[in-house]
């Protein structure tokens, strides 16, 4: 009797440790999701963006934002502000018009920084890419944050 016990303990512990490591395997081989050949969900003007985020960033993070981490993708036209490059040697573009209290921030990806090295400041352009944060303001430093997009690339 005891043997028996030992033994189905044994075998299910085993089937768990299998069934366990084969989800984790599963899951982390899954190919990421690519950004710049799926249909963006939203086109809109960097101004819209921002200010729907001031104006309610509940809703605005409702509409764009997914706890899950497969936020929206955003084709957004704006103005080039400045062109950056961050310590990963990414570049970013931030599209502001002059009176505008913030802007959007859009990180282009190591393999689509050569199209950001065509863009010129006082451009308009249209950036795709998908939404991580969204504007507010910061009351403590009297400071806006801005929209901020990752895996961008120029339509």
């Amino acid at each position: 009797m005891r043997k028996a016990i030992i033994k189905w303990g044994f075998i299910i512990l085993v089937s768990s440790i299998v069934i366990g490591g084969s989800i984790a395997y599963y899951l982390f081989n899954q190919p990421h999701r690519n950004i710049q050949a799926t249909a963006a969900d939203y086109q809109l003007e960097a101004t819209t963006l921002v200010n729907e985020y001031l104006t309610n960033a509940a809703a605005a993070n409702e509409k764009y934002l997914h706890i899950e981490g497969d936020s929206k993708i955003l084709e957004v036209t704006g103005i080039i502000a400045s062109i950056e490059e961050d310590l990963k040697h990414q570049k970013v573009v931030f599209l502001k018009n002059s009176n505008a209290k913030a802007g959007v921030s859009c990180t282009f990806m190591a393999t689509t920084n050569a199209h950001a090295k065509k863009l010129t400041i006082g451009e308009s352009v249209t950036i795709k890419g998908v939404i991580r944060s969204g504007a507010g303001y910061d009351e403590d430093l009297e400071l806006y944050e801005d929209v901020i997009l990752e895996k961008c690339d120029v339509i």
